[in-house]
């Protein structure tokens, strides 16, 4: 086997890593409460580590954060925040550590209207908490920026 091939196996290997571990956090970013939080979002670190194989334990956890390092943990919690509706053109990102909601569309010729931006809101269950006031939304070309409401518990 040729070097070019070890390498090609390897990224190969990488880019498989990487799509079952998005396709993981896609099927279990909802089975946690409340939905949209900094609370759902350990707690899925926390269920990663256990079927790691690792205890509860804070010191374990801390290694299990540690051992997977930033990179995976900025892709997995980006994926883990983020919504796609297709049926609207919309991407959503939602991370609860950032000021706001961020709508943007996902084709072109989408426009995203004030009617489009709630309904899709209400849509993921971010309506209540989410500024409902359009006038202090900003609109950024083609991308919609909502604050949360406050108090809302930022991470």
């Amino acid at each position: 086997m040729s070097s070019i091939d070890a390498s090609l196996k390897t990224n190969l290997q990488g880019k498989l890593f990487d799509l079952a571990l998005l396709e993981l956090v896609k099927n279990y970013r909802e089975s946690f409460e409340p939905l949209w939080s900094t609370d759902s979002w350990v707690k899925f670190l926390i269920l990663l580590a256990l079927k790691s194989g690792l205890s509860g334990e804070q010191e374990s956890l801390e290694f299990f954060a540690e051992s997977i390092g930033h990179r995976v943990t900025s892709k997995m919690r980006r994926v883990f925040f983020e919504r796609t509706l297709e049926e609207q053109g919309l991407l959503l990102m939602a991370d609860p550590s950032e000021a706001q909601v961020l709508i943007m569309p996902t084709a072109a010729e989408t426009e995203i209207t004030e009617q489009l931006a709630s309904d899709a809101l209400r849509l993921v269950g971010l309506a209540d908490r989410t500024v409902a006031d359009p006038t202090l939304w900003e609109s950024h070309d083609s991308l919609l920026a909502i604050p949360w409401k406050f108090p809302y518990k930022k991470s």
